[in-house]
């Protein structure tokens, strides 16, 4: 069970090197797609990336996890301030060693961080979006925002501009694409896990969405699965795919030996939607998941992608 950090009292903190293996601890058993893309970069790269999971995946504790009951504003206060604490240059828990250390290698700015805690105090406030607009701020919130992270750590190629006239063009920065990959990556786990947020009375469809579709909220909660809800399923596949098709035309602006693990978390990641479908869209009773032969299979396209795309 993974267990929040603690700032009441000070305690004596790990080595930097045991504070990284926590952090692929919890990403290795919270993320085991996205645990997969990461043994694909440089193992330095995979550390950082291993320490802003880890920082995210605490972060959502507070809301999602066994004590999320307990968690207040002043929980979420006391988490930004302890935040703030780890880009001063001073860890209050261990896995705080493993950022400290990532943000003095890849020099990040705090405000992507500061954003996803608002996206939990999203989650405090309410439990129903009606509209795509309102889920699009949460996904920016809770999932952009890692792109956003991510970026520095995977860094920008100096041979972005691939062809010559180019050369001279200032190197372009892959923001939006970022964001559009940790949005479609976000809207894929809402619809991975329908049936699951509804035992936690959540519901990150958009409540238009349904309507639009003549699916009420009784439907769902009843998990009903007719043309209706396969209507609505294909519309948020639809728009999810678009998102990833969005972040697809930035991977090509980075470093290249970031550029195969991008593309791999990417399709393995998009596989899900794929396993949806095969599944007649039935979220209320099977979880889909990418299987270790598909995640293997997939390898030799993503390395060939990251090649000549």
């Amino acid at each position: 069970m993974l267990q929040l950090p603690k700032t009441e009292t000070k305690k004596q903190l790990v080595s930097i090197d045991e504070a990284y293996e926590i952090c692929r601890q919890i990403t290795a058993d919270y993320a085991k797609t996205f645990y997969l893309g990461t043994l694909l970069m440089p193992k330095e790269k995979s550390k950082a990336i291993w320490a802003i999971y880890a920082w995210c995946r605490l972060t959502d504790e507070l809301v999602d996890g066994v004590k999320a009951k307990y968690t207040t504003k002043e929980t979420l206060a006391q988490w930004e301030h302890q935040l703030e604490s780890v880009f001063a240059g001073h860890p209050i828990d261990d896995t705080d060693v493993a950022l400290v250390d990532t943000i003095q290698n890849y020099p990040m700015g705090i405000q992507p961080f500061r954003d996803m805690i608002a996206g939990q105090r999203m989650d405090l406030l309410r439990n129903r979006y009606q509209s795509f607009e309102e889920l699009k701020l949460y996904c920016y919130r809770v999932a952009g925002t890692v792109g956003l992270m991510s970026n520095a750590v995977l860094g920008i190629g100096v041979d972005a501009n691939g062809v010559p006239w180019e050369k001279e063009k200032p190197i372009y920065v892959p923001t939006e694409e970022a964001i559009a990959l940790g949005i479609a990556m976000q809207l894929t786990n809402i619809l991975r896990d329908v049936g699951e947020d509804l035992q936690r009375d959540r519901i990150y469809l958009p409540i238009e969405d349904l309507h639009a579709f003549n699916y009420t909220e009784q439907d769902l909660l009843a998990g009903v699965v007719d043309e209706r809800w396969k209507a609505v399923m294909k519309f948020q596949i639809k728009r999810a795919r678009e998102y990833y098709q969005r972040a697809e035309a930035g991977i090509r602006y980075l470093i290249r030996d970031s550029r195969l693990p991008v593309w791999a978390s990417l399709m393995l990641y998009q596989g899900i939607l794929d396993e949806i479908e095969a599944n007649n869209y039935d979220v209320f009773n099977q979880r889909a998941f990418v299987s270790k032969p598909k995640k293997t299979l997939s390898l030799p396209v993503a390395w060939l992608r990251a090649q000549v795309l």
